[in-house]
């Protein structure tokens, strides 16, 4: 069999496992496993399994990522998430779907300490959700929001998947990270838009005004304290050159176990669950990097990347209609793979076909826009059946909703994320403008 034959095989028994309900990390592992066997034979896949998982794990780089998800762990049970809806709420309850807005701003600041898309979810619908089915809102717009705004928590800085896109294209981390601000923050604004068109073309499904609009007061900016001190800590401490992404994790994660402390909501059983959730979420991860590892040397043995590279360059198109075409195609896999899994799946394959390209601007700058672009479209495919983890999780949460609905609910916010990955597209200084400013 040729190199593209077997390439062509192993991704079509990859996805008919996955079809299966097989786990994607042992799909990729075993379908990977095969491919490499085909085209070595048993001795050289044992020697290369026998230094493959050692050699990826050594990696101290890899030590961000459990850090960031520990860090999060804190703040969602040290009761943050609570003092976060309140002070968005006073700010936004007088608007019409201003709860949803809320929820908006709340996910958004609870992502800049998170960095995990359905912990955002989870954490903010627990809080919110309630709240907005006691003021009227409608099962649709009040899970449609929380799904949407829960994907806050990987658009807005610190963000793992971001995290893995830097390990795997071996890219600076702070700088992925402010190169995701702006797009993060435009996201925020977009998903409040929204809801405040959706509540006036579709009347019904929020209140008019609250009937007791929640104040400002100061136990509510006393409560924001926390989040503000953690993340101070994290990215002045990185962007002011105290120490690296990777300290600035642990920095986080201290900080955010003081400040669930301080509230008095750190108990033993939720300080045990934290280190079992990151244990659980990192072996998650990292048992996904072996098979994608497997996975990328198999089709590295079949020199597909070059194949592509060469296919595409015989095609003379435009570098922009290659990229809008690598987006399409991630759009796609977004509605049948997760997040992570599409990254460590694809990226290998697609980066250097990315930096072969000619946009006019330096390699590095293109690195950082092809990772926020990567970012904002497995982003969407958090919200877009079959697949849809965000809603999935947030109408489990509510029993009492239609899955359905909950769709449905998601359907407005998907037309802002596609006017965003078109903006993104059309206009890279959205995401590398900050960047230029950091030494």
């Amino acid at each position: 069999m040729s190199g593209l034959s077997i390439a062509g095989f192993v991704l079509v028994l990859m996805f008919v496992l996955m079809a299966l309900r097989t786990p994607i990390a042992i799909s990729m592992f075993l379908a990977g496993s095969v491919g490499y066997v085909m085209q070595t034979g048993w001795g050289p896949f044992a020697n290369f399994m026998n230094s493959m998982a050692f050699a990826r794990f050594a990696s101290y780089d890899l030590s961000v990522i459990p850090l960031f998800i520990l860090m999060g762990q804190f703040a969602t049970q040290g009761g943050i998430s609570k003092s976060l809806f309140e002070f968005t709420a006073a700010i936004t309850g007088r608007l019409k779907g201003g709860l949803a807005m809320a929820a908006v701003m709340a996910s958004a600041a609870f992502g800049a300490i998170c960095g995990s898309s359905v912990a955002t979810a989870a954490t903010i619908t627990g809080v919110a959700l309630p709240e907005m089915k006691r003021h009227g809102y409608s099962g649709r717009l009040a899970t449609g929001t929380l799904a949407t705004a829960g994907t806050l928590g990987i658009l807005i800085p610190p963000s793992v998947p971001l995290v893995i896109y830097a390990i795997l294209t071996e890219q600076n981390i702070a700088k992925l990270f402010l190169a995701a601000t702006i797009p993060g923050i435009l996201a925020m604004l977009g998903y409040m838009l929204v809801i405040a068109v959706y509540v006036r073309v579709v009347p019904g499904h929020a209140p008019e005004v609250l009937k007791n609009p929640p104040k400002m007061n100061t136990r509510l900016i006393i409560g924001l304290a926390p989040i503000a001190a953690v993340f101070t800590l994290v990215f002045g401490g990185i962007y002011g050159g105290f120490f690296s992404p990777t300290e600035g994790a642990a920095v986080g994660a201290a900080t955010a176990f003081l400040a669930a402390l301080a509230k008095g909501e750190m108990t033993w059983e939720k300080f045990k669950h934290c280190f079992y959730g990151t244990a659980t979420s990192s072996a998650m991860i990292f048992l996904i990097f072996i098979g994608a590892d497997i996975m990328n040397s198999t089709l590295a043995l079949t020199q597909i990347q070059h194949q592509l590279v060469g296919l595409i360059a015989s095609w003379n198109l435009a570098p922009i209609w290659v990229m809008v075409a690598i987006v399409a195609l991630h759009l796609l896999l977004g509605m049948v793979t997760e997040e992570l899994s599409i990254i460590l799946l694809t990226i290998p394959i697609f980066f250097p076909v990315v930096m072969g390209l000619d946009f006019g601007m330096p390699k590095e700058s293109l690195a950082i826009w092809f990772g926020i672009l990567i970012l904002m479209v497995v982003s969407f495919g958090l919200l877009v059946p079959p697949m849809g983890l965000n809603v999935y999780v947030v109408n489990g949460m509510a029993r009492d909703v239609p899955l359905s609905e909950s769709f449905r609910g998601v359907l407005p916010f998907l037309v802002s994320d596609l006017i965003r990955i078109v903006l993104m597209l059309a206009f890279p200084g959205i995401a590398l403008w900050l960047v230029k400013f950091m030494n």
